[in-house]
């Protein structure tokens, strides 16, 4: 027993990255009394991410993209350049916007001014109460699930949002398991500025070890998200700024011109993660808690805010229907509003990076003819553009 005071609420997010802002935001504008588990910090590195298709619109819907709109880049040009060097290679692809009637595929963002503008809009929010404090513990019973705090404080919610990463203390909490898989790949991320304009074009340069990416960023700037064999992507990693800077006007083929990398890197292992449940014993799961792919193709947090858009849903039925939003017939409905959307985005993504990796000169060869048939046939590669971004996007 004890005589601390219990807190109590509808639904309890824990964990504040982008996705479980989101889905704060979202799940108190439907008018549940709403709580985020989540200690205030200033988002520490340069990292970027690409908006694309609904993600926009939903963070415009909640009032954010509005205060960060100015500082992102718009993407009207994707091109896919074969760099592989194979006996066997592809055609380069260009897919753009106006083809299939956009102004934009979406808009790349440093992931701090996204997070500082959705911690303005969530600030806002009365029936949005923020516990500035890290979960200990989290424990589901049949009636609520109760989270006590690193500094004692207990709260008891209807729902509880598994919003805290990879290594997710909800979805264990929850005795939901994972399917892991290393891909035997890095990823080096980090930011430039160059001497030509990217003119919004992003650029994807597929090598033998996976792909390099220069998503553009405000002014004469992109980002970086470079894949490579371990060692390779450490031995980058390793470099001062003016070799980097040299190593990635080579790879650029020098397109953007003479380049100079920005302060600030990050090197992580990729691999997919696929957790068996999305939603179980009064606890659902969003963002990285649910879903771990490689930043290929730019689905991580699109992924996560189209989480965070169908939970909202979820709740507002749920709200107006009368039910108790964390039954499980209810948040069953959750996990299968979400189930296809990742598996097929996981799926096609995991695809992708094989086909590029693949020594075995049949599957170059279908590679190849895939993409020469997105190149050539205009209605196949409208179709790619708009599954690209997100397909059934409500």
């Amino acid at each position: 027993m004890t005589d601390t005071p219990v807190s109590s609420y509808d639904v309890a997010i824990v964990g504040g990255g982008p996705a479980g802002l989101a889905a704060a935001i979202a799940i108190a504008e439907t008018g549940a009394r709403t709580a985020l588990v989540a200690r205030r910090a200033p988002y520490g590195d340069n990292r970027t991410t690409a908006l694309l298709g609904g993600s926009v619109d939903f963070l415009n819907g909640l009032g954010v993209w509005q205060r960060c709109a100015g500082k992102a880049a718009a993407l009207t040009t994707m091109r896919l350049v074969d760099d592989t060097g194979r006996l066997i290679r592809a055609p380069e692809v260009k897919f753009v916007c106006d083809e299939i009637g956009l102004e934009t595929f979406g808009y790349n963002i440093e992931n701090r001014e996204l997070v500082a503008a959705l911690e303005a809009r969530a600030s806002e929010l009365t029936n949005l109460i923020r516990s500035d404090d890290e979960a200990e513990t989290v424990v589901p019973s049949e009636a609520q699930v109760t989270i006590r705090t690193a500094q004692g404080e207990i709260l008891a919610a209807r729902l509880a949002v598994g919003a805290d990463g990879r290594q997710s203390m909800c979805r264990e909490a929850a005795g939901i398991t994972v399917k892991r898989r290393p891909l035997g790949q890095m990823a080096l991320t980090f930011n430039i500025s160059h001497s030509r304009p990217h003119r919004n074009i992003s650029t994807e340069f597929h090598t033998p070890h996976g792909p390099c990416v220069f998503v553009p960023l405000p002014g004469d700037r992109s980002s970086i998200v470079w894949v490579n064999r371990p060692k390779d992507a450490e031995a980058l990693m390793a470099l001062d700024d003016a070799a980097l800077s040299a190593a990635t006007e080579k790879q650029s083929h020098h397109i953007l011109g003479r380049i100079t990398a920005a302060p600030g890197r990050h090197l992580f292992p990729l691999g997919i993660e696929e957790p068996y449940e999305l939603a179980r014993n009064r606890i659902v799961l969003v963002g990285e808690a649910a879903h771990v792919v490689p930043p290929i193709g730019a689905q991580g947090l699109n992924l996560g805010l189209r989480d965070a858009s169908d939970l909202a849903e979820m709740v507002r039925d749920a709200g107006v229907q009368g039910h108790d939003i964390g039954a499980p017939d209810v948040i069953a409905r959750f996990a299968r509003m979400r189930r296809s959307d990742i598996r097929s985005r996981t799926f096609a993504i995991d695809m992708a990076n094989r086909t590029l990796l693949s020594d075995f000169l049949p599957v170059q060869a279908i590679r190849a003819a895939g993409m020469h048939a997105m190149s050539a046939i205009g209605p196949l590669r409208r179709l790619a553009m708009r599954e690209g971004l997100s397909p059934g996007w409500r």
